[in-house]
């Protein structure tokens, strides 16, 4: 997905009431354009840039719509696809194409860099968009692309949970991880527990039905030290989480890096060079790079 219109400083953030625990706004975004979809970004957040190594959080629908997002570059993530309704199909410079339907994972590594796109046709939509950074000896590896139509289940009274990333409760993803992870799409049916790694942080977003303590729309945001999370009710519920991040990155546009000058490289060579390969197949232009802003993006570490 592209990372169009990306100013976090919009985004409210609200101290819950356990201690530490933060309630992160979303705002909308146009993805791919003005007159495309919308999703809702919480994260990056004005407050909170990232959740271990997790840095970005679209979640979009349930609606009607139709997804159109141009060839597009990244660079030092990985992007995590994860539906609930509908279907999309990606396509990428290494020849990648690949439908992705609910309990399916797309993930998508573009270390050093990769272009893709991503669409659908008019039909209900809903799921999730996601983006792990990676950390500096990882960020130059070779683009590579994974799909996995199944993935193990982690069960317990009232919850079972499906991981789709890094590991939850000893329950490990078969997609590859650079880093200390979790990530989990949990079906809660009644009270549950989750288990949780005390060295992790995490973030938890309700993505349909009511489950307390959960608002629906915000990302709520748990500091390290916990060990479980009880959640009670009747719905979906996106888990990410990992150790905290302790590299500080730029991110800009649809780049990570670690420096001003490395982004702007990586936006000449969009614009100019072939070093992101071709997206062969899609029906349009690639995405334009923005300007860069008027001073230098300095790096940044978890937290404002």
């Amino acid at each position: 997905m592209s990372n169009l219109e990306t100013d976090p400083r919009e985004i409210r953030c609200a101290r819950g009431g356990d201690e530490g625990v933060e309630v992160l706004e979303g705002r909308a975004v146009p993805l791919g354009g003005p007159r495309a979809m919308t999703v809702t970004r919480t994260l990056p957040h004005v407050h909170r840039r990232m959740i271990g190594a997790w840095c970005f959080v679209d979640a979009y629908g349930p609606e009607q719509a139709e997804m159109r997002v141009a060839p597009h570059p990244h660079t030092g993530l990985q992007t995590v696809s994860w539906l609930v309704a509908g279907e999309v199909l990606h396509r990428d410079s290494l020849g990648s194409l690949q439908v992705i339907r609910p309990g399916g994972l797309n993930l998508m590594t573009a270390g050093r860099g990769i272009s893709h796109s991503e669409e659908s046709r008019l039909g209900l939509l809903h799921g999730v968009q996601l983006w792990v950074a990676l950390p500096d000896g990882h960020r130059q590896v070779a683009p590579s692309f994974e799909h996995h139509a199944e993935l193990p289940v982690l069960s317990g009274p009232g919850f079972a949970a499906t991981v789709f990333l890094g590991g939850l409760g000893g329950v490990r993803s078969p997609a590859t991880a650079y880093s200390p992870l979790a990530g989990a799409e949990v079906a809660v049916d009644g009270d549950a527990e989750l288990p949780l790694d005390p060295a992790f942080e995490h973030g938890v977003l309700l993505l349909d039905g009511e489950v307390s303590p959960l608002p629906a729309g915000p990302l709520r945001y748990l500091p390290p030290g916990r060990d479980r999370l009880r959640l009670s009710g009747h719905g979906r519920v996106l888990l990410i989480g990992g150790e905290p991040f302790a590299e500080e990155i730029v991110m800009w546009w649809n780049f990570v890096g670690r420096d001003h000058d490395e982004i702007a490289a990586f936006r000449k060579e969009w614009m100019e060079g072939d070093g992101f390969g071709t997206v062969r197949g899609y029906d349009g232009e690639p995405l334009p790079a923005p300007a860069l802003p008027g001073v230098r993006l300095k790096p940044r570490g978890r937290t404002r």
